[in-house]
C-alpha cells in the first residue's frame, strides 16, 4: 500500500506571517471572525498547524468563511485543496489558447472558470516571472524573453514591472499595464530595449490577451505588436507566480535574469 506524503501549505504559511500573527493568534482571529459571521468555529493552535503541515487540507464551510475574513483572500488562494474540477490552459492547434476543462463537461467548466474569478481576485500581487517568444526577422531565428516583474493588483487593475536586474536582456525593463474579468486578463505592454543591445534602444509596444488558471498562479495567451519593418507580429506570452511576497527582500532575491 502506497501512502502519500503531506505537502506543507506554504501558502497559508506566508499569509499568516505577513499579518505577522503566531500560530495561537490566527487561531484567535478565526474564531473571532466566525463569531462575527454567526458561525462560531472551534479553531485552535493545533488545526492551524495541520493545516500548514498539509495534514489537514480542505478546510470546512465555517473555516473556510472564517479564514476568508481574517485573511482578505479567497480560500481557493490559500494553498488548500479543493473539491472543485481544475483546468488547464493550453495551447490549441489553431495558434491560440483554450481552457481544458478535463473531465466533467459544461458543468465542469463553469465551476472552473467561477474559481478561477474568485482565486484572482485580490491575490495577483507577488512576483512572476514573464515569458514570451519573438520571432527575429532579420537575424532569422525565434528567441525568448524572459523577466522577473513585480505584480500589484488595485482592484481589477494589475500593473507589471520588471526588476532592476531580472531581464534575459539586460537593460531591457518591461511594463505590462492590465485588466482582469472573471478568468481573462487583457491589456498593454512596453519594453525599451537596451540602448547597446541588438535594437540600439528601441521602444516596443503592444496588446497581450492571458486565460487566468483557476489556482490563479499562471497566465497563458498571446501578445501582438509591431517589428521594426512596420509589421505586425504575435507570439506566446506566459506569466507564473513565483513568490506572493513583495517584500524587499523577496524583490533582492529575484533581482537577477530568470533562467
Amino acid at each position: 500500500m502506497t501512502t502519500t506524503a503531506a505537502v506543507p501549505n506554504d501558502v497559508l504559511r506566508a499569509v499568516r506571517i505577513g499579518l505577522r500573527m503566531s500560530q495561537d493568534d490566527f487561531a484567535k482571529a478565526i474564531r473571532r471572525a466566525g463569531t462575527e459571521l454567526g458561525e462560531p468555529n472551534e479553531a485552535s493552535k493545533r488545526l492551524v498547524q495541520r493545516w500548514e503541515a498539509g495534514t489537514s487540507k480542505t478546510p470546512r464551510g465555517v473555516y473556510a468563511r472564517a479564514l476568508e475574513r481574517v485573511t482578505g483572500r479567497p480560500v481557493e488562494a490559500l494553498g488548500f485543496t479543493l473539491p472543485v474540477p481544475m483546468t488547464r490552459v493550453h495551447a490549441d492547434k489553431a495558434g491560440g489558447h483554450d481552457m481544458d476543462a478535463g473531465t466533467g463537461g459544461a458543468t465542469s467548466a463553469a465551476a472552473s472558470a467561477r474559481t478561477a474569478a474568485q482565486a484572482g481576485d485580490g491575490t495577483f500581487s507577488g512576483v512572476w516571472v514573464s515569458r514570451y517568444e519573438f520571432y527575429s526577422s532579420s537575424r532569422g531565428e525565434s528567441y525568448e524573453g524572459k523577466h522577473y516583474v513585480v505584480l500589484v493588483q488595485h482592484g481589477n487593475r494589475l500593473t507589471a514591472q520588471s526588476l532592476p536586474g531580472a531581464s534575459s536582456n539586460p537593460d531591457s525593463p518591461l511594463t505590462l499595464d492590465l485588466t482582469v474579468d472573471r478568468n481573462v486578463v487583457t491589456g498593454s505592454w512596453v519594453e525599451q530595449t537596451a540602448a547597446d543591445g541588438y535594437y540600439n534602444g528601441a521602444r516596443y509596444h503592444g496588446a497581450v490577451q492571458l486565460l487566468v488558471e483557476p489556482t490563479g498562479r499562471r497566465m497563458a495567451g498571446k501578445w501582438v505588436g509591431f517589428g521594426k519593418d512596420f509589421d505586425v507580429n504575435t507570439g506566446p506570452w506566459e506569466l507564473r507566480l513565483v513568490d506572493r511576497s513583495t517584500s524587499k527582500a523577496t524583490l533582492e532575491r529575484y533581482n537577477s535574469p530568470p533562467e
